[in-house]
């Protein structure tokens, strides 16, 4: 394993000698979930209006070279809160533990909350949240979980965090009028009806009139019940370092969105086609304009969290960090090529959410902390969501347990000469047919349907080919030798069958 080891920290807590007297910062990390890097103003974004996401962005530092540690969403998040990546993470993809019973049934899992969730972190894993509280941090997560179902070792209060609210399990996101969520370690049932994903609608129904689709809208939103935690949480945390890891479900399909944002984007984009659910979730009338009123109504939020911050005092002292768990989606009546979601990438099925091609898992990241990083600043550091343990050990000033991942502060202080950097990145994802993908440089190696038996390395140059079109892999059989050491070196077998790729 070329893991890099323990880093030192760098003296910018109270941990640290010398430095009895500096303040630990807040942390905040902001997750989107299936978000496109395009899909927001200041990576390129067009259509969707995200001006509070803008606002971070103008005050702080954009990194242009960043990927998440998945193309889905469990490994994804297994990977930034252990800061290993899909060589050596114990979550390499989505497993909802079919052997456990009926769990695509939402009636079975209301009755039967053991039916919940996804393949549990091993009993004990060392994660973001246990090193921050070694540092004396308050620790909440809000919004979805995905890496444990409810009673086994691995749910968010067993993995650190002082405070959880939201979605312990991935599908019963798939809904955000659900009839409960969970309030640490407790359901907390809603004044929403169980209607299960995928129901269509009614028989008869004129699928052009807007009153078709009401039965989809019930009377709690879960992302405003989760907003108001987040606001309740950074109130009664005001006086002690406090880290916040927001993993909204937004923009993530089915397409539900408060009224007023989905008026407004039918006032801009017109009249369309509605989605009568033919690829997966709810029907929705308006299917363009609702997906940009998740994303614009999410970012009304963040600009509600920074406000909260700043009437409290503890905005220059906070460090945010804003990313999304995967690249854009292809179901659920999403239009990612309308958007140009993962720009300059291809959006289309088979290039984003699901693949390891780059608009699957290039996202947007940006890091804003008034009081220590420059504002309107950017970086191309290669960079992944394993870089988030070693980044935030060294930012409170505790000792980093092993991990794949290197320190990103020295590059948010400006400090580039101080900057380690990443020779490659590597990934292995055993969905999708199975696939592996490493980053060297300019150079993006890709692997396809590898449990098919193909063994062909693709390479491609992202400088002049972003898209990813041009294999040259015959003209520079030297880098693909090196890939295939990289194959070999960076891969440990899983213990999870299903995780299970050949090496070569």
């Amino acid at each position: 394993m070329a893991w890099a080891g323990i880093l030192p920290a760098m003296c910018i807590g109270i941990s640290c000698a010398g430095q009895e007297d500096a303040v630990l910062p807040n942390i905040i990390y902001i997750l989107g979930d299936d978000l496109g890097r395009a899909d927001i103003g200041c990576f390129g974004q067009e259509k969707i209006e995200t001006p509070n996401i803008g606002r971070l962005a103008a005050e702080g530092m954009v990194f242009t070279n960043h990927y998440s540690g998945q193309a889905v969403s469990a490994p994804s998040r297994c990977a930034l809160f252990t800061g290993l990546h899909m060589g050596h993470a114990y979550i390499r993809g989505n497993d909802e533990m079919g052997a456990r019973g009926n769990v695509w049934s939402h009636e079975a899992m209301l009755a039967d909350s053991s039916l919940e969730g996804q393949r549990p972190l091993p009993a004990g894993t060392v994660t973001i949240p246990r090193k921050l509280k070694e540092a004396g941090y308050t620790t909440a997560c809000i919004g979805k979980w995905g890496l444990g179902y409810p009673g086994s070792e691995s749910t968010p209060n067993k993995m650190g965090f002082d405070f959880f609210y939201g979605y312990n399990c991935q599908r019963q996101a798939h809904t955000y009028y659900p009839p409960f969520l969970w309030r640490n370690e407790q359901r907390e049932y809603l004044e929403n009806q169980l209607l299960p994903p995928n129901t269509k609608l009614d028989k008869g129904a004129d699928p052009r009139d807007e009153r078709s689709y009401t039965k989809y809208e019930q009377k709690q939103y879960a992302p405003d019940l989760m907003y108001r935690e987040v606001l309740d949480f950074v109130e009664r945390s005001k006086n002690e370092p406090f880290a916040l890891f927001w993993t909204t479900p937004v923009p993530h399909v089915p397409l539900q969105a408060p009224e007023r944002w989905v008026r407004h984007y039918v006032e801009k984009f017109g009249d369309e086609e509605p989605y009568l659910g033919n690829k997966g979730y709810f029907p929705c009338r308006y299917p363009r304009a609702t997906y940009a009123a998740m994303v614009s109504y999410w970012d009304e939020q963040i600009g509600g969290l920074v406000a909260k911050l700043k009437e409290l005092g503890l905005y220059e002292n906070t460090l945010i960090v804003f990313a999304s768990d995967n690249g854009p989606t292809f179901n659920g009546g999403t239009d990612s090529p309308f958007f140009d979601s993962a720009r300059p990438f291809k959006s289309e099925a088979g290039w984003g959410k699901a693949s390891l091609r780059e608009g699957g898992i290039r996202v947007p990241m940006i890091a804003t902390w008034p009081a220590r990083i420059p504002a309107g600043t950017k970086s191309d550091l290669l960079s992944a969501f394993w870089d988030m343990m070693p980044t935030m050990c060294e930012v409170v000033g505790v000792e980093c347990p092993p991990t794949d991942g290197i320190s990103m502060l020295p590059t948010m202080l400006g400090k580039n000469d101080k900057q380690q950097k990443h020779e490659f990145l590597y990934w292995e994802y055993p969905e999708s047919g199975g696939q592996k993908a490493v980053r060297i440089g300019d150079w993006k190696a890709f692997v396809r349907n590898i449990r098919e038996g193909n063994r062909e390395v693709e390479l491609y140059n992202l400088a002049t080919d972003p898209r990813e079109q041009q294999n040259v892999a015959t003209e520079h059989p030297d880098v693909v030798k090196k890939v295939l050491e990289i194959f070999r070196s960076e891969h440990s077998d899983s213990e999870i069958e299903r995780f299970q790729l050949p090496v070569w």
